[in-house]
């Protein structure tokens, strides 16, 4: 039966937010950081490498467009780069976690911890925001930005230096008042869609990472419920004309990833309590688990499925994708769903990816053809 077509985000056929970055841009990029350009100049590139990008999309017909993250060294860089006083460290960082592949398996990363106080000393986004809007020809500019709990998760206890934030709750209120002036920035702006990127609410749902969580003195549970308040402490005072969505994922990093499980274990207070009007959900192989979380959505939220994998070139099948939607609708109308790659197609900067732009085209071509059987629209 058809459907009638989306006029507000989240549209039928989405994305995540990030693209493949073409070698020009890449080699700019490491010009840059031996200061072999000035930084007049490599903004030149980024912002000509942000307009190929918008056409791009454009040209596919997607209804919200992205700058690709083309000014970013990685998803989460944005974040990082705009707020004075984290450092950088690995001490504590949870070993379960690890990026693996169905034969490799890397070493946790290091991650950001507060080493002074907290400080926001420019846009993250805002400015992004901007220059895309002037680009931005037909579709709605989506920004996406880090979740606040990204910046807790992985490292806990250590994710402050205790000298500097005796009491956590004064880092989490930091994190959030943070955000707090960023969307204020970016509903003036003319802001009408943010996607919140968490990996740490997907990571607490796989066995073994909730087990080391126990083993470091936290309650998973506890952590959930305290980063629900968190987010939305962060959205507190967002204009409804601003659409919110958030973004789960178990890790992303050129074919890898870092975790497993379905999203049982948060998913009623997820889907209850967190205010956003969408959530884009990672459900491109069963490491995601089954949909029967999505009993928990309630009336005049919106599922979007990542059916669709960035972390393999092959093409998945229309009717799979078609049968995997059916078995969704058992738990929330299809009016309610939309459908999505798992990730970006490029997370983490640099080369080395496992798409190519040829494979990001017949992805998003795939989606907008699943989209047109499922819903007769793909807006």
């Amino acid at each position: 039966m058809s459907q009638p077509a989306r006029t507000s985000a989240p549209f039928r056929v989405e994305h995540i937010g990030s693209f493949v970055r073409p070698a020009y841009l890449l080699e700019a990029a490491r010009q840059s950081a031996v200061r072999a350009i000035d930084p007049s100049a490599y903004r030149s590139v980024q912002d000509r490498a942000i307009e190929d990008i918008v056409r791009f999309q454009e040209s596919l017909g997607l209804s919200s467009i992205t700058d690709g993250e083309f000014r970013r060294r990685g998803w989460s860089a944005g974040f990082i780069d705009a707020v004075s006083g984290f450092g950088i460290r690995d001490d504590g960082v949870m070993r379960s976690l690890a990026f693996r592949s169905e034969s490799v398996t890397l070493g946790a990363f290091p991650s950001p911890y507060a080493a002074a106080r907290l400080r926001r000393t420019r846009p993250i986004v805002a400015d992004d925001l901007r220059f895309l809007q002037k680009v931005v020809t037909r579709g709605i500019p989506k920004v996406t930005i880090a979740a606040p709990d990204v910046m807790h998760y992985f490292l806990g206890p250590n994710a402050v230096d205790p000298a500097v934030y005796p009491n956590i709750e004064e880092y989490f209120d930091d994190l959030a008042g943070i955000l707090r002036e960023e969307i204020a920035e970016l509903a003036a702006a003319g802001c009408r869609f943010l996607q919140l990127d968490d990996t740490a609410l997907p990571c607490n749902c796989d066995p073994r990472a909730r087990e080391e969580v126990r083993q470091r003195g936290d309650d998973p549970d506890s952590l959930t419920d305290r980063y629900v308040k968190l987010i939305n402490q962060s959205l507190a005072g967002r204009p409804r004309a601003l659409r919110a969505g958030m973004h789960l994922c178990r890790g992303n990093l050129k074919g890898m990833w870092m975790a497993e499980g379905g999203y049982e274990p948060i998913a009623e207070k997820l889907f209850k309590e967190i205010a956003v009007d969408a959530y884009f959900l990672e459900y491109d192989t069963e490491r995601a688990g089954d949909f029967r979380p999505l009993r928990w959505l309630p009336q005049g939220k919106l599922a979007v499925l990542g059916l669709v994998s960035t972390k393999t070139p092959q093409l998945e099948s229309a009717d799979d994708l078609l049968r995997r939607l059916d078995e969704a609708a058992r738990y929330v109308p299809m009016e309610r769903l939309c459908i999505s790659p798992q990730c970006g197609f490029s997370s983490a900067g640099g080369g080395g990816q496992v798409l190519t732009m040829d494979d990001v085209r017949r992805k998003i071509d795939l989606l907008q053809e699943v989209a047109l059987k499922a819903w007769g629209a793909n807006l």
